[in-house]
C-alpha cells in the first residue's frame, strides 16, 4: 500500500507564507476599517449637534410608538413588490421577445415595443405612480377596481417592465449567433429557437441584472405614499407631522435596508457563480 502524499518541506513553507501575508493583509484591513468608522463615528457623536439629531431622529420612544403602524404600512410596500414582480417578469421578456422577432407580420408589434420602452423609460416612475392612480380611475373603465393601489401598482409595472424587458433583449443578444445556427440546423423556426435554445441562455445570464432592478423596485413601493396610500413612509410621515418627530422615517429606512440588502447580497453571489462559470468553461 503507498504511504499518503504529503507536501515537501518547501511547500509547507509556501503554505506559512502565504497565510502570513493573509494574516497580516486581514490585520491591516481590519486597522483601516476601525480608523475609518471610528473617525466617523467620532466625527458625529462630538458634533455640537449631536443631542438636537439624536432627539429627532432616534428617539426610543418615537420608534417604539410608531413600529406597529409602520409594519403594517410596510405589509403594503411587500404586497405590491410580491404582486407588480412576476407580472414585470411575464411582461418584459414578452417585451423582449417581440422586439427581437424578425417575422413580416410582428412588423407593427415589434414596433409598438420599441415605442413603449423608449417612452415609458423617459418618463419618471414618480410621474407614471401620478397619472395613474389619478388619472386612470377618471376613465371609468369597466370591470377595473378604482383605488389607488391597484393604479400605483400598475405604474410600477409599466415602469419596470421596460427596464426589465431591456435586460431581457441584451441577453438575448448576447447569446452567441452560432447558437441560432445550430437551432436553423435542426430545422427549429426562429421562434422555436427562442423558446427552446435562445431565451433559456439568455435568461441565466441576466439574473444578476434582474435582482438590481427588483432591489431598486422593492425601494420603489415607497413613491406610492405620494398619492395617499398608508404604506411605511406615508404612515411615517403621518406621525412625524403629528409628533413632530422624524426616527419613524429612520425605523423605515431600517426596514427597506433589511429587505433590499439580501438581495443585493444574492445578486453578488449570482453574479461571482456565473463568472466561475464562465471561466470554468473557457478553458
Amino acid at each position: 500500500m503507498s504511504a499518503l502524499w504529503e507536501p515537501s518541506p518547501r511547500e509547507r513553507e509556501r503554505r506559512q507564507v502565504r497565510a502570513r501575508l493573509t494574516r497580516r493583509r486581514v490585520a491591516q484591513g481590519s486597522i483601516a476599517t476601525l480608523v475609518v468608522v471610528g473617525g466617523i463615528a467620532a466625527a458625529v457623536l462630538l458634533s455640537p449637534g449631536w443631542p438636537r439629531v439624536r432627539a429627532t431622529f432616534f428617539d426610543s420612544f418615537h420608534a417604539r410608538e410608531s413600529l406597529p403602524a409602520i409594519v403594517d404600512g410596510f405589509w403594503i410596500n411587500v404586497k405590491m413588490f410580491l404582486i407588480a414582480e412576476p407580472i414585470i417578469l411575464v411582461l418584459g421578456l414578452a417585451i423582449a421577445v417581440a422586439r427581437s422577432s424578425r417575422s413580416p407580420l410582428l412588423v407593427p408589434l415589434r414596433g409598438l415595443a420599441i415605442v413603449y420602452t423608449d417612452v415609458v423609460r423617459g418618463i419618471p416612475t414618480l410621474l407614471l405612480v401620478f397619472l395613474f392612480a389619478f388619472g386612470m380611475p377618471e376613465l371609468g373603465l369597466a370591470g377595473l377596481p378604482d383605488g389607488a393601489f391597484f393604479w400605483a401598482t400598475v405604474a410600477l409595472v409599466v415602469s419596470y417592465s421596460a427596464y426589465v424587458a431591456e435586460v431581457f433583449r441584451s441577453g438575448i443578444e448576447s447569446v452567441h449567433p452560432s447558437q441560432w445556427l445550430s437551432a436553423e440546423a435542426l430545422a427549429l423556426s426562429r421562434g422555436q429557437a427562442l423558446r427552446h435554445v435562445v431565451v433559456p441562455q439568455a435568461v441565466r445570464r441576466v439574473v444578476p441584472p434582474l435582482l438590481n432592478d427588483f432591489v431598486s423596485l422593492q425601494k420603489d413601493t415607497a413613491l406610492v405614499a405620494s398619492v395617499s396610500i398608508f404604506d411605511a413612509l406615508f404612515t411615517a410621515r403621518d406621525y412625524a407631522n403629528y409628533n413632530f418627530n422624524y426616527t419613524p422615517y429612520v425605523v423605515v429606512a431600517c426596514f427597506f435596508v433589511a429587505m433590499t440588502v439580501p438581495l443585493a447580497r444574492l445578486c453578488d453571489a449570482l453574479a461571482a457563480r456565473i463568472a466561475r462559470r464562465e471561466r470554468a468553461g473557457a478553458r
